[in-house]
């Protein structure tokens, strides 16, 4: 015979829907069973739960326990179901008074002494149960990440044993509301950067527009300095920029770091990263490196090592900024609007016409070829980083501060904000036709470069993208001709060379 059947609530991390959590007290032998699609670390919830209600001092019912996670055709993972499992259990029992539950959402993972150890995606599930306009209960460990969402009602415990004496009302749990400030920018001054006046323009013309970036160029010539320099001259991320990204983030296997808010993501995966790794997919999709580094900055040094096919699955996320993961049985859509940063050698060796380089026209033919055409063309600014003069080396740094060229950068930003909503880089056809109009000499420039260089309709609109940034950075409501001339510059194809 049943006893009871109540419910408590937790949240699927992936997708953002709300999981019931139903445990149910029947007769004959005693059994714990957990229905409703469980992955392993779900299934092994039953010995973490009935050790931390023992060592808790409540008594585990010797009945026979079914917990259902409904709906039934979600699949459920991570240790975040513990918490409500077993609150449902001591409701179910008499143990709590189950009323006060259906006021809060539960999430966490209990140790075996009945503690709360931090969990995944806790940001995200804070943003569902705002707009839900319930409170959510954390682990300790949690509850910054939480606070981040301005205006959720969070509480934080450390153990079953707090949250069972909130919910009886003999000691209740204080709502959290220490968010964490934005840090100072951490990362590398582009003041360290000698020489290569050129690459630093590019770059600058990259973090106005947020424009996608190809550097070629010899070893040791400053290609990853200056990658790792970017994400120090864009513009501080506005709060909804940065749930967005540190929701994500907080999917992943290190989570996120509460003093890394408001910080964009920089991502550098190895060149042996795989597709999955890179686009995200597994049998339960989860966000890969292009959704990783939303609102940021995703950096493929030695761009030909990665695999072809690994590349070719950029193209489609670098246009419409979002990536759908199909499998069987789920589809997946992740935010992918992200900063594209390549870096690669001219030749196998690197050293392309100088005289140690022993490579073959052939060989430098295949190793470029490795970098498809049509993502080429996706790529708005292609530059060539030469070796930097050894007197640029032994020159004290003249080159202005991240800061510095920050100022400019923001300034730009907000000009195209104002202007258009959105960034240069991401401006439609017809939006193009619109914000970006050239003068008379600007469009005569641009046409000869159509005949003579052969452009695609893509990189026209794509020059015209970055002439309008140049010209943002210069103050101009028009493209004029050496805006125009710029940006042609920045289109230089592998084939331009031999």
């Amino acid at each position: 015979m049943s006893l009871a059947v109540v419910y408590s609530r937790a949240l699927c991390a992936m997708d953002a829907p709300q999981v019931s959590v139903e445990a149910h007290l029947g007769g004959g032998l005693p059994s714990f069973t957990i229905v409703g699609l469980p992955e392993a670390e779900v299934r092994e919830a039953r010995d973490r739960v009935r050790a931390a209600l023992q060592n808790a001092r409540f008594e585990f019912p010797a009945r026979r326990i079914t917990v259902n996670l409904a709906p039934a055709d979600l699949p459920k993972d991570s240790g975040r179901f513990d918490l409500p499992i077993a609150l449902g259990i001591l409701a179910a029992s008499g143990q709590i008074p189950r009323e006060r539950l259906d006021a809060c959402e539960f999430v966490g993972e209990l140790a075996l002494t009945g503690e709360l150890r931090p969990i995944r995606g806790a940001l995200p599930m804070t943003l569902s149960v705002r707009a839900s306009e319930r409170t959510i209960v954390l682990p300790s460990a949690n509850a910054a990440e939480g606070a981040l969402v301005r205006g959720a009602r969070i509480l934080s415990a450390d153990s079953l044993l707090q949250i069972c004496a909130h919910l009886a009302g003999e000691k209740p749990l204080e709502f959290f509301d220490d968010a964490p400030a934005a840090q100072p920018s951490a990362f590398p001054d582009l003041a360290d950067v000698r020489g290569q006046m050129h690459a630093r323009r590019a770059l600058e013309v990259a973090a106005a527009g947020a424009h996608s970036l190809l550097m070629v160029g010899p070893p040791g010539s400053g290609k990853s300095m200056l990658a790792a320099r970017l994400p120090g001259i864009l513009p501080l991320m506005t709060e909804q920029e940065a749930l967005e990204s540190a929701a994500v983030q907080s999917l992943g296997s290190r989570g996120f770091r509460p003093e890394a808010w408001r910080m964009r993501p920089f991502r550098a995966p190895h060149h042996t990263t795989s597709a999955i790794a890179l686009v995200g997919g597994g049998s339960s999709p989860r966000p890969g490196e292009i959704s990783m580094a939303l609102h940021g900055v995703l950096f493929l040094d030695e761009l030909p090592e990665f695999d072809r096919r690994v590349l070719e699955a950029l193209r489609e996320p670098l246009d419409s900024g979002h990536i759908t993961v199909s499998r069987a049985a789920r589809q997946a859509d992740f935010p992918a609007r992200f900063q594209l940063v390549g870096a690669m050698n001219p030749c196998p060796c690197g050293y392309l016409g100088q005289a140690r380089c022993r490579c073959t026209p052939d060989q430098v033919a295949r190793y470029r070829a490795k970098i498809s055409g049509p993502l080429l063309d996706r790529i708005d600014l292609q530059l060539e980083v030469p070796t930097v003069p050894i007197d640029d080396l032994q020159r004290p740094g003249e080159g202005e501060a991240s800061d510095v060229v920050r100022v400019r950068v923001e300034a730009a930003r907000a000009l195209m904000l104002e202007r258009q909503g959105k960034p240069n880089a991401m401006l439609e056809s017809r939006e193009i036709e619109r914000y970006c109009v050239l003068d008379s000499h600007g469009l005569e420039t641009l046409q000869r470069a159509i005949t003579k260089f052969g452009l695609s309709a893509r990189s026209y609109h794509r020059t015209i993208k970055v002439a309008r940034s140049i010209a943002d950075l210069c103050g101009s409501g028009r493209i004029e001709r050496a805006h125009i001339a710029e940006a042609l510059g920045y289109r230089r194809r592998l084939d331009d060379r031999p």
